[in-house]
């Protein structure tokens, strides 16, 4: 019981994204049962055949045209029901992509450090791709056949009743063989999904970090991988192709031996004079056009099941809810215009992980400049990433104009939120699209704006297309100082209030560290800004900096002030960035002697 209840749960999901195409859905019946009317009436026409068009030569005519008619018929509903079922079951898959993909960006920050971008993907791609057979092919064949074999029956039990039970009598033989087949296919497809699933997670990641792999000659080791997965999913496919191919032979075994009763039957009572030629004739044609509907419904089992499967690994994940969810009463956050507070505020990312924050506790007034630094491990990305709700905090809080952020709604808080970051994020569109992203009412005009204060227009002039130059994926195609440029302007344009620089200008060289400073200069200017630096000569005019150490504010203060105490944290810090920085100039001068 309970194994039929976990098969039907996915199903009845499954089909209820068809509910919006009832009326659809009720046509490509009307097609089924025209499709059932029209099969049941050719084996119908063979008694009539054989015992008057044959040997009388009567109704010759009127049978030829019920021939085409049939057929015509049977060729509609045939037509109407299959297209109408593709038509719902494609609708159905797309909205299924779709609502996954949406349910997978509405995830928080938490679930894509768990999930591998190529694991779901696949989970897009090759599981609703699995479910698309079963919605737009599979369920019509179920419904088809099955009325098709019911008029089959109904004209069998018609003319004989006891003919047709000895007929049938092998039926139930395949009933139990298809169960156990269907729950093979069903393990053995799941386990299918997963290889598949590995696989598309070591192309991505390969094809993501090629130059690395390049770099350290690892091509072949990449491929090694590769075909070891492909391997595997080649067997487990295999162990698929076996339980289906069982099928055929043990639909006509059971099929031979129905119609060999049923000849053994139907001779003698044709001895006895209780049938007919042309009656006998009609159980054996029906019996013979009942084998290929039969057949294909023993393939709906199994594909039913390979549909279970997908299915169950898509609404695993359309269930997996996120860490960070919007409460049901949540308000618009107004304009910011006073302070940020973070209110000893805590983190970890589970509740097995160690504490990254505890007991955090600052106040960051609109209009100022705060930086926030530490060495590596710190927590420092970790705190900036809970201002816009990436996380969310798991003790304390944090309050924007006096308002919990947990309090509003997500979009207006992230409306609030510039962000630009040491690993900018771009996408394969043109220059224009990616300052406009999520600007879309943006003018050429306010886009030109945007990247002259960034000073990023000289070069995007001089691209081959300008500002409808494609970049290709992740930007590929700019140098690193201009796709930081890019996304500084994107912050520009966006407008926002808050602003958070998560080491900005780690990473850049001189020249382009002058030109991403000043463009950051022009975006900080009249915003509340969070600088996480990776110098900290860059800070000094910051008009606090929060120093952290194990999670724990340690230090807060100017500059000046947190210089002036010799033994500090951040006056270490600073000394060792000094010494860095003279180490580095006197290999630069032996370099050049």
């Amino acid at each position: 019981m309970d194994m039929a209840i976990s098969n039907t749960r996915p199903l009845h999901r499954l089909f209820a994204y068809s509910r919006p195409y009832r009326g659809r859905l009720v046509w490509a019946f009307g097609g089924m049962l025209v499709y059932a009317v029209g099969s049941a009436g050719l084996p119908a026409l063979i008694k009539l055949i054989i015992d008057k068009v044959l040997p009388e030569q009567q109704y010759v005519m009127f049978t030829a045209w019920m021939i085409i008619g049939l057929f015509l018929l049977k060729g509609i509903g045939s037509y109407v029901s299959s297209y109408l079922m593709a038509d719902v079951g494609q609708r159905v898959v797309t909205d299924l992509r779709s609502a996954l993909f949406r349910h997978i960006l509405g995830q928080s920050a938490g679930f894509f450090s768990h999930g591998a971008t190529g694991r779901l993907l696949s989970r897009i791609n090759n599981d609703v791709g699995q479910v698309q057979q079963v919605v737009s092919e599979t369920a019509g064949d179920l419904a088809r056949e099955t009325l098709a074999l019911a008029g089959y029956a109904a004209l069998l039990l018609y003319y004989d009743a006891r003919l047709t039970i000895v007929c049938l009598t092998s039926a139930p033989l395949i009933v139990y063989p298809l169960i156990r087949l269907g729950q093979r296919v069903r393990r053995t497809t799941r386990r299918s999904q997963e290889a598949l699933e590995t696989l598309s997670h070591l192309g991505a990641e390969a094809f993501t970090g090629h130059r690395i792999v390049k770099a350290f000659g690892t091509e072949d080791v990449e491929a090694s991988k590769f075909s070891r997965a492909g391997y595997h999913l080649f067997r487990t496919n295999m162990k698929v192709t076996a339980a289906l191919s069982t099928l055929p032979p043990l639909m006509e075994l059971i099929g031979g031996i129905g119609m060999a009763v049923a000849i053994w039957y139907g001779s003698r009572q044709i001895a006895l004079g209780r049938l007919t030629p042309g009656a006998f004739g009609l159980f054996i044609g029906t019996l013979l056009l009942m084998y290929g509907p039969a057949k294909k419904l023993s393939r709906v089992n199994a594909n039913i099941q390979q549909a279970v499967a997908a299915a169950e690994r898509i609404f695993e994940l359309l269930d997996a809810h996120t860490e960070v969810i919007e409460q049901p009463n949540a308000v618009t956050l107004a304009p910011f215009g006073d302070a940020i507070e973070f209110r000893d505020v805590g983190f970890r990312y589970d509740d097995n992980a160690a504490r990254i924050l505890r007991n955090v506790s600052f106040t960051v007034h609109a209009g100022q400049m705060i930086a926030i630094v530490g060495r590596s491990g710190a927590g420092k990305t970790t705190l900036v990433n809970l201002l816009p709700r990436f996380y969310d905090v798991t003790s304390g809080a944090i309050y924007i104009d006096g308002l919990d952020i947990r309090q509003v709604t997500l979009r207006s808080l992230r409306g609030q939120v510039g962000i630009v970051t040491q690993d900018t994020v771009l996408f394969d569109e043109s220059v224009a699209s990616n300052i406009a992203y999520g600007t879309s009412r943006a003018t050429l005009d306010e886009i030109e704006a945007a990247a002259r204060a960034a000073n990023a227009h000289d070069f995007i002039a001089a691209l081959p297309q300008g500002y409808q130059t494609m970049i290709g994926e992740r930007g590929q195609r700019l140098s690193g100082g201009q796709r930081q440029r890019l996304a500084i302007a994107r912050a520009l344009l966006k407008n926002a209030p808050i602003l958070v620089l998560d080491e900005a200008t780690s990473a850049l060289d001189t020249e382009s560290e002058l030109l991403v400073q000043e463009a950051l200069a022009n975006l900080m200017l009249n915003r509340t800004s969070f600088v996480i630096a990776h110098r900290l000569s860059t800070i000094r005019r910051a008009d606090a900096i929060v120093v952290l150490e194990r999670g724990r504010v340690v230090e807060i203060g100017r500059h000046d002030e947190l210089l002036a105490q010799a033994d500090g944290t951040y006056a270490t810090l600073y000394q060792l960035q000094l010494l860095e920085g003279r180490k580095a100039d006197r290999r630069v001068v032996a370099v050049d002697s």
